[in-house]
């Protein structure tokens, strides 16, 4: 009698997302409740432009919930960037806001940089029950997707963070369930169009021309490159703050 072959990696992979629990949560709430691999997404901006940073040569980034916890490791490494945001403005303080087109051509090689805002970094800040943390944005979903997959994790958690962490977003809600179609292998169909439309609803304060000093246009345009980095970023607690590592993928 012939022995069964053995069944192909795929087919394992498979199996494994078929027996994955998928949530999708919101907010700084949501955060709180999330188990497993946790991905903490905020497309305007925050951890879009993180994407940006390390492509651009920054060695080490420290998301960080508290403003006074940030300008503390701000005193103790002066030399490091300090990122702040509330409310969508630059903290008075801070070295910069949480505008990625702010640090078009900047040389941020082997920099650290603090990284504090009012959504993002709540999210990893409130994610005290998660295994493991990975950022998330529409530049790097299919990336983020991909590490999932090949994860294994039983548990898995979307965490959409809105507004402040407080209220539903398009374009969170979109990059989460983006991720989650590509986990399962269905990728969303229509993303040129969806993307296109959030420029009409969550995305419209990018194109007022009374709020480009603090959205500028060319935010909207660098936050919505789909799947342009193939990369994730790992989040690891480091003494009462956290880190981020960049992990290299193959091809998306």
């Amino acid at each position: 009698m012939r022995k069964k072959s053995r069944r192909s990696e795929a087919e394992q992979g498979k199996e494994g997302v078929r027996t994955m629990n998928i949530r999708i949560l919101h907010g700084i709430q949501g955060a709180a409740q999330a188990q497993g691999l946790c991905v903490v997404i905020d497309v305007f901006r925050a951890f879009s432009l993180e994407c940006y940073l390390v492509q651009q040569g920054a060695a080490e980034i420290d998301p960080v919930g508290s403003l006074e916890r940030a300008f503390q490791l701000k005193r103790e490494h002066p030399q490091a960037v300090l990122i702040g945001e509330r409310g969508g403005a630059r903290v008075e303080g801070c070295d910069y806001g949480n505008s990625p087109s702010s640090f078009r051509g900047a040389d941020l090689t082997g920099k650290t940089v603090i990284h504090t805002t009012s959504a993002g970094t709540q999210g990893i800040a409130n994610a005290m029950h998660a295994k493991e943390i990975l950022t998330g944005a529409l530049v790097n979903a299919a990336a983020v997707a991909e590490y999932v997959r090949a994860s294994g994790a039983a548990e898995v958690s979307l965490i959409s963070m809105g507004l402040a962490g407080l209220e539903p977003t398009a374009e969170d809600d979109l990059c989460a369930e983006y991720i989650r179609s590509r986990i399962l292998g269905q990728p969303l169909a229509g993303m040129p169009e969806k993307i296109a439309d959030l420029a009409r609803t969550d995305g419209a304060k990018f194109f007022d021309p009374q709020k480009q000093s603090i959205f500028p246009q060319a935010d909207f345009e660098m936050c919505t490159q789909l799947d342009l980095f193939p990369f994730v970023l790992r989040v690891h607690p480091k003494n009462d703050y956290y880190r981020t590592e960049r992990i290299n993928l193959c091809k998306q």
